[in-house]
């Protein structure tokens, strides 16, 4: 197909000075294509998290301090690159109409890149030498993901102009998003097993699993060119961009909230192995939690979506924020007992609240991007998301980062499979805490920004 050049065109295009915006039907066929990306980019937000602490910990015996950094360092480089592709992102917008060719580089570089994170050749010995290997090959992943990830978010902002019909394309990106986690949490623990465990079993994993995300990604990138952009009426470079978005508030109390849920989030993930493992003695229960957490968020979202529009977008937020808290500190007892059910139980609730913890915010996002565009005369989806897309993916590295921190000091000793080691009482309860009682921490920090962008956007929360 051939990409159009820019120029007037239907669709929901967002004028600089009005904000008025003209929509484009959207049918089942769009949305899916739109939606279909996040299974692959949930898988990559996922993966990470909950498999590659415990990879360079107990597979290749890297001291939990240096897979901590491991896994840190990447991120922060792409906490830094995201604006950079935002930016990027929206001078493609402005040059071409379309924002495809970033998102067909991270589709093509991201699964190869993810692969090599688990891939650490035989000749290859533990200890620092995989750390390297796996550090450099995340940190490419990283940018790559950056490349996909920061012109997809600004999508939806073009694609309609309401807030009902951002919903509704929210709808399916959580559903997708869910699938993709579920396929993270799910699938790539249960690949390792049938594969043997160990590094072979883990490097299997790496190309199933980033076989199914390649899929996922390209037809995104083909099932989103029909897709306007409309960024104009120049292109702003980083630093001009920052200093234009600086008086968009809302935008920024709204980031804070969110990113410090996802931080909560990712400490559970990075958490979930060595809690199957450690305190219920079976880490194949890994992937039953997964799925017991992110499986009912795939249901609720269709009835977070019809409270949402009853009740109010932020006070909904609001209400899931408090629900997930509360499940969390309920898991303490329950893990520390080794109530397997309840346990499981507890987590499917807390996907429950984790379902809105996707919707909501994201559903949100393209308000203040709109309300920009008005107050500005400038609308930049990507520069915005680019901000976004950095403090998300700040969190969701922060928090293996965060718990291996937690196992550092509670004297968690990293060992091989092959020569395990009896942890002590100390270990085993800074473990616990760190899955349950920490996550409860931060998603009380992040009530107070929720509420404040309540009032920011004169919504009752």
């Amino acid at each position: 197909m051939t990409t159009p050049a820019p120029g007037p065109a239907p669709g929901p295009s967002t004028g600089p000075s009005t904000g008025d915006v003209v929509e484009r039907p959207l049918g089942r066929g769009r949305l899916l294509g739109y939606g279909v990306g996040s299974i692959g980019t949930g898988v990559f937000s996922a993966v990470p998290g909950l498999l590659l602490l415990y990879y360079l910990t107990d597979m290749l015996g890297v001291p939990a301090a240096v897979a901590g950094v491991v896994l840190v360092a990447p991120k922060i480089w792409d906490v830094l690159l995201n604006p950079l592709v935002g930016a990027a992102s929206d001078r493609e917008a402005v040059r071409t109409g379309r924002r495809t060719r970033l998102l067909a580089i991270g589709a093509a570089a991201l699964p190869v890149t993810f692969a090599l994170m688990f891939a650490v050749p035989g000749a290859v010995p533990g200890g620092l030498p995989g750390a390297l290997w796996s550090g450099a090959a995340f940190l490419l992943a990283a940018s790559a993901f950056a490349c996909f990830q920061v012109p997809y978010v600004a999508l939806p902002a073009e694609m309609a102009g309401s807030r009902s019909a951002r919903t509704r394309i929210m709808s399916w990106r959580v559903v997708c998003l869910t699938v993709g986690i579920l396929v993270a949490g799910g699938l790539a623990p249960a690949v390792v097993d049938l594969a043997g465990g160990g590094r072979p079993g883990y490097a299997v994993m790496g190309v199933t699993v980033g076989a199914v995300m390649a899929a996922a990604l390209v037809a995104a990138t083909l099932g989103t060119r029909w897709v306007p952009s409309r960024p104009g009426p120049r292109p702003l470079g980083p630093v001009a961009a920052f200093r234009l978005a600086r008086g968009n508030r809302p935008f920024f109390v709204l980031l804070a909230a969110f990113v410090t849920q996802a931080l909560a989030v990712a400490v559970m993930l990075a958490g979930a192995p060595y809690v199957a493992s450690y305190r219920l003695g079976d880490y194949g229960l890994t992937s039953v939690m997964f799925v017991c957490l992110v499986g009912p968020s795939m249901l609720a979202v269709p009835g977070w979506a019809w409270l949402s529009r009853r009740h109010g977008a932020v006070r909904c937020y609001l209400a899931a924020s408090i629900g997930f808290c509360a499940v969390a500190v309920a898991l303490v007892p329950a893990i520390a007992e080794g109530g397997t059910a309840a346990t499981l139980a507890l987590t499917a609730l807390a996907g429950v609240c984790y379902a809105a913890l996707q919707l909501l915010p994201l559903s949100l996002l393209p308000d203040t991007v709109h309300a920009d565009a008005v107050r500005t005369g400038q609308a930049q989806s990507g520069a915005f998301t680019g901000l976004w897309t950095a403090g998300e993916t700040a969190g969701l590295a922060l928090g293996p980062g965060l718990f291996a921190l937690v196992l550092t000091v509670s004297g968690f000793v990293s060992a091989p499979t092959g020569s395990p080691v009896a942890q002590e009482p100390g270990a085993l309860t800074g473990l616990l805490l760190g899955f349950t009682a920490l996550p409860a921490l931060l998603m009380l920090i992040s009530l107070p920004f929720v509420a404040w962008y309540g009032r920011l956007a004169k919504e009752p929360a």
